[in-house]
């Protein structure tokens, strides 16, 4: 029993083997022959085929200008930015030379005659 096992073995091997090589062989014959019936088309349809193969292939990546603009823009927002953040630090160190002298004066007031006023101008200008 054991030689009809091995003998079905062996014919089941030899004949996975035989379709493994003709499924490749095909495979190899659709690939080389391709090109040949490409060649063998009339001009106009092969300028149809590449027409199609454009459509269907992936539009070429945008220029370069785009992040050299985003880039560009940056830089002016940054600036932009920077200018305005120094604006308002320069007008805060401003304001607070103005109120040093009203802070000094209710800060005085406040030590020599208190009252609600004095306190409330003393939070005012003094922070």
């Amino acid at each position: 029993m054991s030689s009809s096992r091995r003998h079905e073995l062996y014919v089941s091997l030899k004949l996975i083997l035989c379709i493994a090589l003709g499924i490749w062989l095909g495979a190899v014959a659709v690939i080389l022959t391709g090109p040949l019936l490409i060649k063998a088309l009339p001009a106009a349809q092969t300028q149809a085929l590449a027409e199609a193969s454009a459509r269907i292939a992936p539009p070429p990546p945008p220029a370069a200008k785009q992040p050299d603009t985003m880039l560009r823009k940056f830089e002016q927002n940054l600036r932009e930015s920077e200018a305005r953040q120094a604006q308002e630090y320069e007008q805060a160190r401003q304001n607070r030379q103005f109120n040093r002298a009203k802070c000094d004066f209710w800060l005085q007031q406040d030590r020599t005659a208190p009252s609600e006023k004095s306190r409330a101008s003393v939070n005012e200008f003094c922070g």
